[in-house]
């Protein structure tokens, strides 16, 4: 865990340039499409050499990248199973090939106007020491020097996309009320942490759960959750109702399956649900769970509505200047789960569908 560290940018190295060397690149890799919850042998670490000579492939914007830190984000799991295509911003992942996902990485080499030698960038990597991308325009976020007391792994996570994602789904889908009851699913989670601390500032009342005791205290007595529960202890109805007695405006939904069909029964008239994933549904095998208590869209006149951060790009640089305000301010609480090494990485993924992360689960691969 960590608040608030400084790194080691401000620094100046002496720049060493690649002429056509061999890198020593570890990977890795999916092994298995995954079939239910995801498994350490599902992956496997080869090692390969990548050239860093400018591919020849009609590529006019080519970036070689050294990979410094590695997001694990459960939306992942969609992408290493069979299926035809992806709505996400990459496609899916097929056995033998690199894992990929959102990171925090440096420019080693670049023929990309936008992007020199020495920069650094968030986006979507391979977990992988190095990494070509071809479409830096659409694939990567240029990080600029304005913040360079905070840490450059937050770009894994509050910096990010989960933290972009609890913005949004805060701000623009949930259309908070200052005095308004909300709910938190998966509160300790690297998006749901973030949610209820923002809820807290609004003056809403908020409510979080969570999976272990560990967690429910943390929200309590660390992010200023009003309360918290464990949602595997006792009935999830009879829970809802006790933590909710007068019923629930805003839920934030990190879980879906049946912890969204009891909310629906709790959410008062003209309340608004932002779905922002549905962990409880990426592992099973088959068809996903329907909802049920549909109706209850229509009897109390409910909004509910997906989203993804891709949509609400222009309001990134406003975020970046609120949230690093908050941070330096002590009134935002940061709390990132570091696992190093990429051999750690599939250990890491894994470990998030079994609660095993608090805060935001991200890898270390390589310090700058």
């Amino acid at each position: 865990m960590c608040i608030l560290k400084r790194n080691s940018r401000k620094g100046k190295t002496k720049k060493k340039t690649l002429f056509n060397e061999m890198l020593s690149n570890k990977q890795v890799v999916l092994k298995n499409y995954i079939q239910g919850c995801p498994k350490e042998s599902d992956f496997e670490l080869r090692t390969t050499l990548l050239g860093t000579e400018i591919p020849h492939n009609g590529s006019k914007n080519a970036v070689l990248l050294k990979i410094l830190y590695l997001a694990c984000d459960p939306y992942v799991c969609h992408l290493l199973r069979p299926r035809a295509k992806s709505l996400f911003v990459f496609s899916p992942v097929v056995p033998g090939s690199v894992v990929r996902g959102y990171g925090v990485a440096k420019v080693i080499k670049s023929n990309y106007d936008e992007l020199k030698e020495g920069d650094y960038v968030w986006g979507i990597t391979g977990w992988e020491n190095y990494s070509w991308n071809f479409d830096p325009e659409k694939l990567l976020t240029k990080i600029h020097n304005n913040y360079t007391q905070l840490p450059l792994s937050y770009y894994a996570g509050i910096l990010g996309m989960p933290g972009i994602a609890a913005y949004v789904g805060w701000n623009e889908i949930c259309s908070p009320k200052r005095g308004e009851t909300v709910y938190v699913s998966s509160a300790a989670g690297g998006v749901g942490h973030l949610v209820g601390q923002f809820a807290k500032m609004m003056g809403c009342c908020v409510v979080g759960s969570a999976s272990t005791y560990e967690k429910v205290d943390l929200l309590k007595t660390k992010l200023g959750f009003d309360d918290a529960f464990n949602y595997k202890e006792g009935d999830l109805r009879s829970n809802l109702k006790r933590y909710f007695p007068k019923g629930i405006d805003i839920y934030f939904d990190n879980v879906g399956g049946q912890m969204l069909e009891e909310v629906l029964l709790q959410m008062n008239i003209h309340g608004r649900i932002a779905v922002s994933g549905s962990i409880s549904q990426y592992n099973l095998i088959g068809p996903s769970e329907g909802v049920r208590n549909m109706f209850s869209l229509i009897e109390k006149r409910l909004t509910m509505r997906g989203f993804v951060e891709l949509d609400h790009k222009p309001i990134i640089p406003k975020y970046i200047d609120w949230v690093v305000k908050m941070l330096a301010e002590k009134k935002l609480i940061y709390i990132e789960d570091a696992s190093v090494g990429l051999e750690s990485a599939a250990s890491a993924f894994v470990g998030i569908f079994r609660g095993c992360n608090i805060g935001k689960q991200i890898v270390v691969v390589a310090k700058d």
